[in-house]
């Protein structure tokens, strides 16, 4: 059996994965990427996609999260609001390359095809359009395995009013400017995944499992947001979260059986960049890394 991990968007809310395979590290030992097979990931699930195939530790993965956010999520409070409002975005998306780089050390100038494990990160470019960037294999067609793994992931974390947007040269001769890949609807990039690994690449459903790692859901409410800065927040979240449910329900449907969710409820919506709510955030990832048993999940 091979065993697929699917990681959702969230921005920090990426703790809670990393928190899991701090836990999945401890019970099975080595790397995540010992263990898998294959890994996809959106947006924050993006980069730690990019880290688990750069065989970064779970644990240097939770820390970049809880001791380095503030590198990335920089400028705060009422003056990131202010930028957002004069240029359309909050932060610069070169910090992030920056800490990716010295986290990943050698591994940051590998280009997609150089990972150990299969990969599958989603970005929407500009005019609409889903890429996936995967290693370039005989199934597919073979336009993105020479992308930098750190372009790929960055170009799926920026979250549009969160961050500008970002640019990759040499796509099949093309320069081609990136936003998140949640925007495009794969938010939850568990269907995407599948297809990938199904249709264009070696596995089949009958000796391959999927574990979804998800990053925390809180209720929607039909209360009309106002003013301009809740109407952005309210509409950044929409584009992403609504594909949370269905690619779920469509793996289901089209693979039945194959795919386990774990998507933990939060206390309250807690925006992509609220950095005050990590140390809650630990909390809740560490609740349900103690009630996950990886050797049942990944016997």
């Amino acid at each position: 059996m091979r065993y697929i991990l699917s990681i959702r968007g969230g921005g920090i809310r990426g703790v809670i994965p990393a928190c899991c395979m701090v836990k999945l590290e401890s019970q099975l030992g080595g790397l995540t990427r010992d263990h898998v097979a294959y890994c996809a990931g959106a947006s924050t699930g993006a980069l730690l996609t990019a880290a688990i195939a750069a065989g970064v530790p779970a644990a240097d993965i939770l820390k970049v999260y809880k001791e380095r956010s503030k590198e990335i999520f920089t400028p705060t409070g009422i003056l990131a609001e202010a930028k957002r409002i004069a240029e359309g975005f909050s932060y610069d998306p070169t910090h992030l390359r920056d800490v990716l780089v010295d986290v990943f050390g050698p591994a940051a100038n590998w280009v997609v095809n150089d990972c150990p494990i299969g990969v599958m990160i989603s970005a929407t470019a500009m005019d609409g359009h889903n890429w996936f960037f995967v290693k370039d294999n005989p199934k597919n067609a073979r336009t993105t395995g020479s992308v930098k793994l750190v372009d790929a992931a960055v170009a799926s974390a920026c979250a549009p009013t969160y961050f500008d947007h970002w640019t990759i040269d040499g796509i099949g001769g093309r320069t081609i400017r990136f936003f998140d890949g949640g925007v495009g609807g794969t938010a939850n990039p568990v269907y995407e995944a599948c297809v990938e690994a199904f249709e264009f690449d070696a596995f089949t459903p009958t000796d391959t499992r999927v574990i979804a790692l998800g990053t925390g859901y809180f209720p929607g409410s039909d209360a009309a947001p106002s003013g301009l800065l809740k109407v952005i927040a309210w509409t950044t979240s929409t584009l992403v979260d609504t594909s949370e449910d269905w690619a779920g329900e469509a793996v289901n449907r089209q693979w039945p059986g194959i795919a386990t969710n774990l998507n933990p409820l939060l206390p309250s919506d807690i925006d992509e960049a609220d950095l005050s709510a990590i140390p809650t955030l630990v909390a809740i990832g560490q609740q349900m890394a103690a009630n996950l048993d990886w050797t049942q999940l990944i016997p």
